[in-house]
């Protein structure tokens, strides 16, 4: 562990951070900042009806704002709760200031890889899928780099960080009801397995439903604690540009270390540029693969600057950051310091819907890479048998070590993709061209794959046939 501990650090710190930043700003740049001039599309796109016929997919599709909503699920989770306190904690309040930094440089790459997973897309019974593995095969022609991606977010996504998600919810629920752990596991692995066998439609669905439920739920209890602390809101943003420059400490490394925590957090939430959100963008049925590249950076937006932000509001204007507790303690504590009692039961809700949003997403970011490497109905069978497994192990161990192992998973996942991403940056830099041209001459974008006759696109080949 102590090797796993080394390696993921060094990792993190020299190698991940350095292509994140790296590659946010080059493709910021040559995307010409999409992320922020094409945001009012952003917000028109994600509740835009889809006319496209449905014979190619057969009776069911997965809508554009359903893969947004089954990305989302993934991307808030308890990261967003206990993450964002960590940082603060140890990073101090400037850390805010540099995940917001990352949330808006990170929205370019979360462009690029959504986009590249629409291009490269395959054609199933009831959906589209794809993702990385898919356009490291069919994009960059090296399976073996495809499979590779897949272990690691099979195991990442699939295995380990359900095992952390379970746990954490398991905890907070048995404290709460005061209840046995493996009890509240075992209602939580039933009821996995009720959602996860009734396939990616019923996951959509799911994800459609809880997701808006649970942001908009959280948002608006953040305003309310604003609107009652008003008086205090410019000391707030104040103290985190300060902090963010190192105008309110006396220690040297002190704005290394805000800048550290709120990239990582950052990244962490996010997960821009890690490879796990484009495998729901591709199951979208849309018109042009840019369409679903947009809603992905917002995304990004929805899930640092706002849900984090929620987070960080609320534990800067209860003034317990300095209080010695750490991670979901402390957001906890801030929440009963402004709302009671009441703080801690909302608290405990949004636990739920948070961690159990992300157990169902992350299932199926491995179901996608399982078809991958087998694409038989026995193996998702297994898998899904598998998932409900671990969710019930999580209640019953301690899983501070896995961390350690999730990470290292993790880092190289997102080495591995971004290598990708940057390798076929060409084919999302044309499509933005393209689309923008199409609107300049008042079309509706549609996507041509002759636009690419040397790629494999069987997904928009065979949709434009039944079309």
């Amino acid at each position: 562990m102590e090797f796993f501990n080394t390696l993921s650090d060094w990792l993190w710190t020299y190698v991940v951070i350095t292509m994140l930043v790296g590659c946010a700003v080059y493709f910021t740049w040559n995307l010409r900042a999409v992320q922020f001039t094409m945001l009012p599309t952003m917000l028109r796109n994600l509740f835009r009806p889809s006319d496209q016929p449905i014979e190619s997919i057969g009776k069911r599709r997965i809508s554009s704002f359903q893969a947004f909503a089954i990305s989302l699920s993934s991307r808030v989770g308890t990261g967003n709760l206990a993450g964002v306190a960590s940082a603060i904690f140890v990073g101090g309040p400037g850390a805010v200031f540099w995940m917001w930094v990352m949330a808006l440089l990170g929205a370019a790459t979360a462009f690029m890889e959504a986009t590249l997973a629409q291009l490269f897309k395959r054609k199933g019974k009831d959906s589209f899928y794809g993702g990385p593995a898919y356009y490291m095969k069919y994009g960059l022609k090296r399976p073996w780099m495809g499979i590779l991606f897949a272990c690691f977010i099979i195991y990442g996504f699939g295995l380990a960080n359900q095992l952390v998600q379970s746990n954490t919810l398991c905890d907070a629920l048995s404290t709460a009801f005061h209840l046995p752990m493996h009890h509240v596991a075992v209602g939580l692995a039933l009821l996995t397995l009720l959602i996860i066998f009734g396939g990616i439609q019923r996951i959509a669905h799911f994800c459609a439903m809880v997701v808006p439920f649970m942001a908009i739920g959280y948002i608006l209890l953040a305003l309310y604690i604003l609107v009652v602390n008003i008086t205090e809101i410019p000391a707030m943003f104040a103290l985190i540009v300060r902090s963010a420059f190192g105008f309110e400490q006396a220690a040297g490394g002190a704005v290394g270390i805000a800048i550290m925590q709120g990239v990582k957090r950052g990244l962490f939430s996010n997960e821009a540029g890690e490879g796990s959100a484009p495998n729901a963008a591709a199951t979208a049925t849309i018109p042009h693969p840019v369409m679903q590249g947009l809603l992905q950076s917002l995304g990004v937006f929805a899930d640092t600057l706002l849900i984090c932000s929620c987070t960080a509001f609320i534990i800067l204007l209860s003034g317990l950051y300095t209080g010695g507790d750490d991670g979901i303690i402390l957001t906890g504590h801030a929440m009963e310091h402004h709302l009671g009692s009441f703080g801690g039961w909302f608290l405990v809700a949004a636990i739920f819907l948070f961690a159990y949003s992300t157990i169902i997403a992350n299932y199926f970011y491995g179901e996608t890479n399982i078809r991958y490497i087998i694409d038989k109905p026995w193996a998702v069978a297994v898998f899904r048998c598998v998932s409900g497994v671990v969710v019930l192990l999580g209640g019953f161990m301690t899983l501070q070590q896995a961390w350690s192992i999730v990470d290292l998973a993790m880092a190289f996942m997102t080495i591995l993709n971004l290598i990708a991403v940057l390798l076929l940056s060409r084919y999302a830099f044309r499509l933005l061209r393209d689309f923008k041209e199409q609107r300049r001459q008042g079309k509706e974008p549609v996507f041509n794959p002759d636009l690419f006759p040397e790629a494999d696109l069987e997904g928009w080949r065979s949709f434009e046939k039944t079309s």
